[in-house]
């Protein structure tokens, strides 16, 4: 163990004994994660959440407001002064506002503290008031957290790893000839290195665009104020790496990316999470087809051993024993399919991620699979074709302003029929074709108390925190 983790590893043992003094002597604290990929939608996931939390007419779902014991809600400033506040009121004005519209996405991490009062239930409702607990809301992209598997490999497993991966994706031929072009052997030249970067970050982001999940290293993709700084400077390249060589240099960049970029993140932000959601578009990714699944199934994977410290030496001297306490799937846009189909992506919500939920929960976490809608953008409607009923959804398409009745296909019953081709990599699917549209937000009229339509918005919450009101 170097210096810099022993001092890591005591500044968070002090940290941990903070928050437990505080917790057990002051008010409570449960700290939130939201995650997810691109387009699950954690941005309106948050706002919903608050919003519905600090009008609870739409949340039977959980026990605390069913039951009345929560007395008064409301924000207050966050405990962590140099994390930007989540921009709730903005975001909530994108949705609510007449001509509504889908506020922006995640671009960092930010954060937001909801306080909630509450009465106790059971023999301790008689013998103390309400209490006050806080919920800290962190939101941070799932490409970051997707980068905790970079810490295991070297720049030459790395690179042999993902150059094997994207050999057969026609997002990534441009970036294969120019990496084919170039002798990595040759002495660091600034203006190459910059190519090769430039050239990679234009495949991740096709290759995002295009349905795929495996999009590392995810600051390239949201860089910040690391913008073209030489720790986003590298590409994956294979071969020996020799002195002075444009690869070695690569190597160097990549090293400094594990130690600057991912661990701080880890240490400052992921490690005090006590409660977790993975927001998942499952739907984009049946749309996008077979290799599109098995890669979220993958990704799914890969972001679960966050949640698994002992596999990583450093990451479990860092959280010192704390781990997260419940994780929920959340597949997202649920609002797109009728109710009926509802259960089935829920089923296939779980076979996604089977694999890595089994790791977890032998770890010690709780873990729940649930389809959600978090702002509901349809109605629901059944029509008549070739003499048959079909169950349809209604909404404003988000590109032509347009309302329209859309049937997106049925989804299998049993997960197989779409994992199993997945797995075998498919081209596409051979009995079936799955597709997803992009509807507006619906103008809404909200009664004194109601938060924003939503759907199981309640049942997760209830899930994620309601067993600590």
């Amino acid at each position: 163990m170097g210096l810099t983790d022993l001092a890591d590893g005591l500044t968070r043992g002090v940290e941990s004994i903070g928050d437990s003094i505080s917790e057990a002597f002051f008010e409570p604290v449960i700290r939130l994660g939201v995650t997810g990929l691109a387009r699950s939608g954690k941005t309106v996931f948050i706002t919903s959440l608050v919003a519905n939390l600090l009008d609870r007419g739409r949340m039977p779902g959980l026990l605390a407001a069913s039951e009345g014991r929560i007395e008064a809600a409301y924000l207050q400033p966050q405990p962590d002064d140099t994390i930007a506040r989540f921009d709730y009121e903005n975001h909530l004005s994108a949705l609510t506002n007449p001509a509504p519209h889908w506020p922006d996405s995640t671009r960092t991490v930010s954060e937001l503290r909801l306080s909630l009062k509450v009465r106790p239930k059971g023999l301790l409702s008689g013998l103390s008031g309400p209490r006050t607990i806080h919920l800290d809301i962190v939101d941070y992209p799932g490409e970051w957290l997707l980068d905790l598997g970079l810490l295991d490999k070297t720049y030459a497993e790395w690179s042999a790893d993902t150059l094997e991966r994207i050999a057969k994706r026609a997002q990534a031929a441009e970036y294969l000839a120019q990496l084919g072009a170039t002798d990595g052997d040759a002495p660091h030249d600034e203006p190459t290195a910059q190519a090769l970067a430039q050239g990679f970050t234009a495949y991740l982001t096709a290759a995002r665009a295009a349905g795929f999940s495996d999009c590392t290293p995810g600051r390239f993709l949201l860089p910040g104020d690391l913008a073209g700084s030489p720790v986003l400077t590298f590409a994956p390249m294979e071969g020996a790496s020799k002195r002075g060589s444009l690869r070695r240099e690569m190597e160097r960049r990549f090293d400094a990316y594990k130690s600057r970029v991912v661990k701080p993140f880890f240490r400052d932000h992921f490690a005090r999470i006590d409660r977790q959601v993975v927001l998942v578009d499952a739907l984009g990714a049946i749309h996008n087809g077979p290799q599109a699944v098995e890669d979220l199934r993958r990704a799914m994977a890969d972001i679960l051993s966050a949640f698994r410290p002992g596999r990583n030496a450093w990451l479990t001297r860092l959280l010192l024993g704390k781990r997260v306490e419940k994780i929920l799937f959340a597949a997202t846009k649920a609002d797109h399919l009728h109710h009926t189909q509802h259960p089935r992506l829920t089923a296939i919500m779980e076979a996604l991620t089977r694999d890595a939920r089994d790791r977890a929960d032998f770890a010690g976490a709780k873990t729940s699979a649930l389809a959600i809608a978090s702002l509901r953008a349809t109605t629901e409607d059944t029509l008549t074709h070739d003499g048959t009923p079909l169950d349809v959804v209604r909404g404003t398409l988000l590109e032509t302003g347009k309302r329209a009745a859309f049937y997106p296909g049925a989804l299998p019953e049993d997960p197989a029929r779409l994992l199993s081709p997945a797995r075998a990599g498919e081209e596409k699917w051979l009995d079936s074709d799955y597709r997803i549209m992009s509807f507006a937000p619906a103008p809404l009229s909200l009664k004194p108390g109601e938060g924003p339509p939503h759907i199981r918005l309640d049942r997760a919450a209830q899930f994620l925190i309601g067993d600590r009101l």
